[in-house]
Formats: structure tokens, sequence, C-alpha cells
């Protein structure tokens, strides 16, 4: 008798709803601790006497080690599964995270930051093929919307604490603060992840090569434009929340650091749009709803500019809102188009990505120097104009740019 293929867990199940649980607190341990120093930058500046550029160094180091490290965590995953990958890569994050807040140095700070990244590579390496492998296909774009809701959930929450008690206590209490909280959502995941049922091991010497994977994966236009949505957009997003923060300290706003801190809030927009992309994408087709983001971005990018705090406020919710209802489908979409190494296929949309907010998100600043705000939000809406190009050029026809048949 011949067995039936896995199918994958249906939505209304139990371990449906473990899985994006504990893929919700695996968000929450990684991002929390990725971009926690970004809600205490100016206190990162302050202590070590170094330009904003530089201390949002702190920022990009750790991005930079994420992005290097997404390949390789995601050849580990193929061999050794993906929630044991997760958990080692969690678990190390939270170490190194705990270090980096009492870094005496600016330079062992950098340092610290780079291999926490190189760590926390693992869960964005392997989240969504652990996701796409374990529910039913009709439920992947909806399931990776609520993942990538989770992590603008971790993302917020690194903000909002290391900020207002960076600003209250110094920023290395903030930060600390922030990786003990990890520590426990990483409990979490590791009690609630369920058991792996359609993974099926890597052996060496079977199969592609790793080397092979990556460069089929390379060789498609519509992955590489994919990849494109990720460094194009990411940038844009790390170098507007990277500096506004700098933006409103300074005259003629002269907000608290821990006023400012709140303007992260903006991220539950996001947590709201990436479901609901995920939800349209099913209805009407990944690339409408993908295209439909960039206007939004640019609008939301518009009303910053205003010189009036609940604007800017306004705007800001706009292309959050934008930016991760486009990353929702991207990265959705990505492991979705790869017929082969599914992992690396993902791996190389999160190395696109993080090498955009690491380079971009850096290289924001030195608009913000020579420009100032307005400075920062053109080179943003610049960013997302190029990535809706690419995006017309190569996903027209690819597979997923219609409606699921039946669902429209």
């Amino acid at each position: 008798m011949t067995a039936v293929p896995w199918q994958g867990h249906a939505r209304d199940s139990a371990p449906y709803r473990r899985l994006l649980l504990a893929l919700l607190f695996a968000g929450l341990a990684t991002f929390a601790q990725l971009y926690s120093l970004q809600g205490v930058l100016t206190g990162v500046a302050s202590e070590f006497a170094v330009s904003p550029a530089d201390a949002a160094l702190a920022v990009s180091a750790a991005t930079l080690g994420l992005a290097l490290a997404v390949i390789p965590w995601s050849a580990v995953a193929d061999r050794a599964g993906r929630r044991r990958t997760m958990s080692w890569a969690i678990g190390a994050a939270v170490v190194l995270g705990l270090l980096a807040a009492v870094a005496p140095t600016f330079e062992l700070l950098i340092l610290l930051r780079f291999l926490e990244g190189v760590a926390l590579g693992g869960v964005p390496a392997t989240a969504l093929v652990y996701l796409h492998e374990e529910v039913q296909r009709l439920h992947a774009a909806v399931a990776a919307g609520t993942y990538i809701a989770g992590t603008t959930l971790g993302g917020l929450t690194g903000r909002l604490v290391a900020g207002p008690l960076g600003d209250l206590f110094g920023w290395r209490t903030g930060v600390l603060a922030v990786s003990v909280l990890a520590g426990g959502a990483a409990v979490a995941f590791f009690l609630l992840a369920p058991r792996s049922r359609g993974f099926t091991p890597s052996m060496r010497g079977s199969g592609p090569s790793l080397v092979h994977r990556v460069a089929v994966n390379l060789r498609s236009l519509r992955l590489v434009a994919l990849y494109g949505q990720g460094f194009l957009l990411m940038g844009g997003f790390v170098a507007v929340y990277n500096y506004l923060g700098f933006h409103l300290e300074a005259p003629p706003f002269l907000l608290p650091a821990s006023l400012v801190s709140l303007l992260f809030l903006a991220y539950l927009s996001g947590t709201v749009t990436s479901r609901l992309a995920g939800s349209l994408s099913v209805r009407v087709g990944r690339l409408p709803v993908l295209l439909a983001a960039i206007p939004v971005i640019l609008l939301g990018l518009a009303v910053t500019l205003a010189d009036s705090i609940p604007l800017i406020v306004v705007g800001l919710l706009v292309f959050t809102g934008g930016f991760f209802a486009a990353h929702s489908v991207a990265s959705g979409w990505t492991p979705a188009l790869a017929t082969t190494g599914r992992a690396q296929a993902s791996g190389l949309y999160n190395f696109a990505y993080y090498a955009g907010s690491s380079v971009l998100g850096w290289l924001g600043g030195l608009f913000f120097a020579r420009f100032d705000w307005p400075g920062v939000a053109g080179f943003a809406g610049a960013l997302a104009l190029l990535s809706g190009l690419l995006a017309v050029a190569a996903l027209r026809r690819a597979p997923g740019s219609r409606p699921v048949q039946g669902t429209a």
C-alpha cells in the first residue's frame, strides 16, 4: 500500500496554531534583539562620542552578520532539521546579546553585534521553509503573512523596551532587558514548535550540492527580482527608522528619546498589513498586492516631510504598513517559486534583505548628514520606486502572480 504524501497541517488544526505561535515567539526573540540598538542610537552616539552614521553601525553590524550567515544556516537546516537549527540560533543569540549590553568599547560592541547577527541568521533562514513544509499549500501565503506579522511585533518590542529604559537608565540597561525578554521568548519557541513532518534530511554526498542549489536560485530572474525587493525596500525602511530619531530629537522638535521611541508603535500597522497582504494575495494574486504597496510607501514618506509631529506619525504609520505588506508578499513568494533548494532560495532572499539593511541603511546616514530628513525620505522613496519597476519587469507572469484557482 502506497503511503499518502504529507500534505501539511490544516488551518484549523492544533499543530497549525502551535506552529504559528512558536514562529511568533521566534520572531519576537530574533527581531527584538536585532533592532533593540535602533531605539538607543542617540545614547550610543553620546557615550562613545561617535557620529549618527557611526552609531548606526551597531544596527548594520548585526544585520550584516545575519546576511552573511543565512546561506550557511540554510545548509545546517537541511541536515539538522528546521526546528533544531532555529533553537540553536536563538539560544546563541541570547548569550551574545547579553554580552553586547556590557561591551566596554565601541569596537567590541560592533564585533559582538556582528556575531549576534550571525547567530540570529538561523531563524529567518529557516522559518519560512519550516512553515512551507508543515502547513497545507493553500494556506501557506496566509501563514507566511502571520509569521511576518510576528516579526513586526518582535522589532517593535525590542525598540519599545530598549528606548524608554535606555532614556531612564542608560542604553545598556535597555539592551540588557531586551536580551532577557528574548530568552523567555526562546523558551516559548522550544516548548511550542511541533516536530517536523514534512522535512527530509539532506545527507552528505546525496542530491545537489549547496553550491548547485544556490546557483540554480541565482539563475532564476524571477527569484532575483524578489531578492531585489528585499534589498531595496529593507534598505529604505532601516534608513528611515535609523535616522528619524536623530531628526526628532533635534530642533525644532527637541523630543526626548523616551517619547521618540514610542514612534516604533507604527510597527503595529505592519502587523496588520502583513496578515492582510497574505489574505489578499490568495484572492487577487501576489503581484497586485506587491505593486499596490509601493505607492503606499511613497505616500507615507511624503507625509513625514511635514513640520507637524502628528502628521509625521501618520506618515510613518502609512509607510510602515506599505513596507510590511510588500515584504510579506516577497518573502512568502520566494520559497513558493523555488523548485530546487527552497531553504537556499529563502536564505538568498534574507541575505539580500539584510544586506540592504546593512549597506543602504547605513548609506541613508550620508544623505541625512548632507540633506537632513528630506534626504533620507527621498533616498527611501527612490529605492521603493526602483523595486516596483523591478517587480513589473520580472514578475508579471510568475506563478502566484494571479489568484489561487477557486478563490478569486
